[in-house]
């Protein structure tokens, strides 16, 4: 590197305040590292952004887990920063996306070099997880693993070649060899034999395992204390709150342990955990899982010289080799007892273990990482970036995924303990016309998507009023009412509707993806109850149901009753279009009326569950037909509902509801799914895009000021009001829309499309990869042809 010149360097990790084990390993590299690069450094963080947590500098850039656009967003961040180098720091957990896929996302948009830190490596993974950590690698100019092990994995496992492979250890604090009685009395703990375990509160920690050593090892020695360090991780506070912890509590007291364990429930700095250990006598990581390939708090044991006792998983065997720590069995409490009642009683054993871990913590203190580090990013010529694609400018990123960002303003606006009202005046609720099943069942479909890219609290509360409702719906012969007056009151002589098919699709979606595992019991319970009477439905409610039970499927697919259910439904629908189509009109009725797309989409559906090519077969025809008829070549106009399209006579142009282009994206992306044609996903964006002005009168029926949708497209303008069908279709809309941006960038890659061909949004992206199918004749004189509609595709 040239004298006087400056190496800048993005780090995308956790970072602190954040509490967890890989924020404090890359605040302590940064430290390293700008210590050894004397002034030639300056990193940049792209922090992997915790719930409510605020940063100061140097992280200079969030990305939310489960949000793919911002790991776009970060790429472009990056390569418009004049970085000369990217440092990753992996853990599957990390990241958003099945095995932390997300992060593939950006590291395959960006210039500069990247250089990976592996926190862990399976060495059995699953499918997914093989994929992930290989993309990741190919992804890479260098791969970094802190111990020998690793190494020997990648190679053997993963297929990395030895060549990107360097071995760094995990740094160590560059501390003194103490007498730990000069410490105790910060604790007031004098005179007493101190165990520690220290990190974030998991069950893998195995603290019930020393728990169950405690009373031989007091026997022994009855002056022993053993302080359990650490807060419990963040995750699984989220997920499972304390329950750990008390179950702990709960042991101590039953082994009458109160006077000899204590639990310190706090995230601790860096120099309080050097007191802690300094204070130490022996330090106990006594670990459930074998395959833990590193460990800062360990690492950090050895490095003060600490008396080592720990269970024998990877980054353990190799740490405490060559009598610098002793290994016990997983899970033996006896063995445990044993090992440290010999420590305790023998001091040249003792001083031994200490001298052995010291000495060998020398070689690894983190002014030698930082070191070793720095020479790796400051090397002469690091190679240019070499991907299967040119890097797109900002202004094509952003245009890629130009779409507004979900939010759930509007929704909770028009939500109250009961559950979503119908209709409002303007913004506000209007409370004469109550609530209805219908609506309710497809926020809890909003919910659920929504969920799984953005798992936040407030999603959950929501969800679970809408999930009340629902249930609520359901009588106890398993029929379902529709419509709710305000008092909560249900409404007698209801007219018909569609509600029970809406509720089953509702169902089947939280099995597909439930939120929480528990709620799975109850909602199949729900879903086995009202299955019965799918055959009494209209056509609507028959695809509704279709779409519930293949997600049903999905969960259980060995269900033979379900399918057969299923395909009793697809039958029907298949029926319905052999009864009513003709050679001019492919369809399942002798009118275009409300909620069309969704026929072909659950006939699209069904070909995928039941690969059935009559099923395939009509939802391609039928799709072809909607398409025809609401698709220009330049925009979609659905029918309106102030006349509906009947056989033989003219298209309503007025009222166009949000319903027909929420459906219309919907069957799109099930058409795109079933057949792997990517003309489908073109129209998607197109579909989606008449949401925001891409329509006959030019105007956004989406309101971004307000976060709602207006209720239609009228003659003039939009319908002032935004009720809850037209907000939740949008919102499904665009959760579709942004799901598919996956499926763009795994097509744009395959292909190699060079990116400064490309100049709009989704569509285009697809336009350059894509050959335009033949041309098919129309036969029908009144509507656009399929040609004219690929002439744009």
């Amino acid at each position: 590197m040239a004298k006087g010149s400056t190496k800048k360097v993005a780090f995308i990790s956790s970072f602190l305040p954040r509490k967890c084990g890989i924020a404090t390993f890359t605040s302590d590299l940064i430290k390293s590292l700008t210590a050894a690069a004397k002034g030639g450094f300056e990193p940049l963080v792209v922090a992997m952004r915790s719930e409510d947590q605020k940063y100061d500098d140097p992280v200079k850039f969030e990305i939310r887990q489960d949000v793919k656009s911002d790991y776009i967003c970060a790429a472009d961040y990056i390569n418009f920063s004049h970085i000369d180098l990217v440092s990753v720091q992996h853990e599957f957990g990390l990241f958003g996306g099945g095995a932390g896929s997300y992060l593939s996302l950006l590291l395959n948009r960006l210039k500069p070099p990247v250089i990976t830190t592996l926190h862990t490596v399976l060495d059995d993974p699953g499918p997914d997880y093989h994929r992930s950590l290989v993309d990741v690698c190919n992804a890479s100019y260098k791969v970094i693993t802190m111990n020998e092990r690793g190494v020997s994995m990648l190679r053997d496992t993963y297929n990395i070649s030895g060549k990107k492979v360097e071995l760094i250890p995990h740094g160590i604090p560059d501390l003194p060899f103490v007498d730990s009685n000069y410490y105790k009395h910060k604790f007031g703990m004098e005179g007493r034999k101190t165990i520690l375990t220290f990190g974030l509160l998991n069950k893998n920690k195995g603290v019930e395992v020393m728990l169950g050593a405690m009373p031989a090892v007091i026997k022994a020695d009855p002056s022993v204390l053993y302080i359990v360090l650490g807060m419990t991780h963040p995750s699984v506070l989220k997920h499972d709150g304390e329950s750990y912890r008390f179950k702990l509590q709960h042991m101590v007291k039953d082994l009458g342990l109160q006077e000899h364990v204590i639990f310190h429930n706090r995230f601790v700095s860096d120099q309080e955990l050097c007191n802690f250990l300094c204070a130490a006598d022996i330090y106990v990581t006594p670990y459930l899982n074998q395959e833990q390939l590193t460990s800062g708090t360990l690492s950090f044991a050895v490095g003060t010289g600490k008396a080592v006792i720990s269970t024998p998983y990877w980054a353990a065997e190799e740490l405490l080799a060559d009598g610098r720590g002793k290994l016990v069995r997983f899970g033996d409490s006896t063995q445990a007892a044993e090992a440290i009642v010999e420590i305790l009683q023998d001091d040249l054993f003792f001083y031994s273990l200490r001298r052995k871990a010291y000495d060998y913590g020398r070689t690894r203190t983190w002014p030698k990482i930082g070191q070793a580090y720095w020479k790796l990013f400051s090397a002469k010529r690091l190679p240019i970036r070499v991907t299967t694609r040119t890097i797109p400018t900002a202004a094509e990123t952003i245009a890629t995924i130009e779409v507004p960002e979900p939010s759930l303003n509007h929704l909770k606006n028009l939500t109250d303990n009961t559950g979503l009202y119908q209709h409002a005046k303007f913004t506000v609720p209007n409370r004469e016309y109550g609530y209805c099943t219908d609506d309710n069942a497809r926020a809890v479909i909003a919910m659920t998507k929504y969920y799984t890219q953005y798992p936040e609290p407030d999603v959950l509360r929501l969800f679970d009023i809408y999930l009340s409702f629902i249930l609520h719906s359901q009588n106890s012969d398993g029929t379902v009412r529709n419509f709710m007056n305000f008092d909560r009151t249900w409404l007698q002589d209801e007219p018909v509707n569609d509600a029970l098919g809406r509720v089953l699709w509702a169902f089947g979606t939280v099995m597909a993806e439930p939120p929480l595992s528990s709620y799975l019991s109850v909602i199949k319970d729900c879903f086995d109850k009202s299955v019965k009477y799918i055959e009494k439905q209209f056509p609507r409610g028959m695809a509704y149901s279709i779409l519930g039970m293949s997600d049903y499927l999905k969960q259980f697919p060995g269900a033979s009753d379900i399918k057969r259910q299923l395909e009793i439904a697809a039958d029907g629908l298949v029926a319905q279009y052999e009864e009513n189509s003709l050679p001019d009109w492919q369809w399942l009725e002798d009118t275009l009326t409300y909620d069309n797309a969704v026929l072909p989409h659950a006939l699209f559906v069904a070909s995928l569950t039941s690969d059935n090519k009559k099923y395939l077969e009509a939802a391609e025809k039928t799709c072809e037909f909607l398409l025809a008829n609401t698709f220009d070549g330049q925009h979609f106009s659905f029918v309106g509902c102030k006349g509906w399209y009947e056989r033989g006579g003219t298209k309503a142009t007025f009222d166009q509801q949000p319903i027909e282009a929420a459906s219309t994206v919907m069957m799109l992306r099930a058409a795109y799914d079933a057949t792997a044609n990517k003309r489908f996903l073109t129209l998607q964006r197109k579909a989606f895009d008449w949401f925001l002005g891409k329509n006959d009168l030019r105007i956004p029926v989406y309101n971004f000021r307000t976060k709602g949708c207006h209720d239609g497209l009228i003659p003039g303008g939009v319908n002032a009001n935004q009720g809850a069908e037209s907000m939740l279709s949008f919102l499904l809309s665009l959760l579709a829309i942004v799901e598919s941006y996956a499926v763009v960038d795994k097509i744009t890659k395959s292909a190699g499309v060079p990116q400064e061909k490309i100049t709009s949004p989704q569509a285009n992206i697809i336009e350059q990869i894509i050959k335009k199918p033949a041309p098919i004749k129309s036969t029908s004189v009144r509507t656009k042809s399929k040609k004219q509609i690929e002439e744009v595709t």
